[in-house]
């Protein structure tokens, strides 16, 4: 488990040979007995193998090739849609549109979604994980038919791999493991703890090559800005508004 986990890698370019409908669906099934809320499995996957849908759904993923490329585009959503519709049909109320229901649904999807993804990795599937996801989702949802208190939360494209891209660095423990009680970053521990990270070939010609100061600022003034978050944040906020998770 230690080497499988230490050369794991996000998988864009697959090769031309389909996923078997029964092993995607041996997958999906084992992928249903990781933790979940109440033992309700708050969510629904939506598979998408046809090449029209997954051109329709590009647009909401920012047209990233691997999106139309892979066999397989699976979209993992927060569902209280069939929850709701089982306790109605047995004599109960539901009270699942509110904010703690989308967390706690969404919760679930991104559980079920890790679980996936670990399971496929084992069986030599590679996958793309699209943060991007939560960006458009109305979007996903508009493209999708998705009703009423189902909300897109992850996104993996799924294939055989036709690559072996470099492994992507990563914190140490020390970064993010707080023993009791949480320590805040001093300078000095943030100096030790990214010195690494910034030292790396890469992300030094990452920071030249936008014409920048520090790391740091490729992140804040290009990929991930404080514009762009905003105006992302209140595009979720409104879907879930209409998906009913908000009033």
């Amino acid at each position: 488990m230690k080497e499988w986990i230490n050369q794991r890698r996000s998988i864009r370019q697959y090769a031309a040979k389909d996923v078997d409908r029964g092993l995607l669906n041996e997958l999906l099934a084992l992928s249903a007995r990781t933790q979940t809320m109440g033992n309700l499995q708050l969510y629904s996957v939506v598979v998408t193998r046809d090449a029209e849908m997954k051109r329709r759904l590009a647009p909401a993923h920012f047209n990233q090739p691997m999106v139309t490329a892979a066999p397989v585009v699976l979209t993992v959503c927060a569902d209280f849609r069939r929850t709701s519709r089982w306790v109605e049909e047995r004599k109960a109320t539901p009270g699942y549109d509110n904010f703690l229901s989308f967390i706690n649904a969404a919760t679930d999807a991104l559980l079920f979604t890790q679980t996936f993804c670990c399971l496929a990795e084992e069986a030599g599937l590679g996958y793309c994980f699209l943060g991007t996801t939560v960006y458009q989702p109305q979007s996903i949802i508009d493209t999708l038919g998705l009703p009423r208190l189902v909300m897109p939360v992850a996104t993996l494209t799924v294939g055989w791999p036709a690559e072996e891209p470099p492994l992507t660095d990563r914190l140490a423990v020390e970064a993010f493991v707080h023993e009791e009680t949480y320590e805040d970053y001093s300078r000095n521990r943030i100096d030790d703890l990214y010195k690494a990270k910034e030292a790396l070939p890469e992300n030094q010609e990452f920071v030249k090559i936008n014409n920048k100061e520090t790391l740091a600022q490729v992140f804040t003034d290009i990929r991930y800005t404080k514009k762009d978050n905003e105006s992302m944040s209140e595009t979720l906020l409104e879907a879930l508004r209409r998906q009913g998770f908000l009033d």
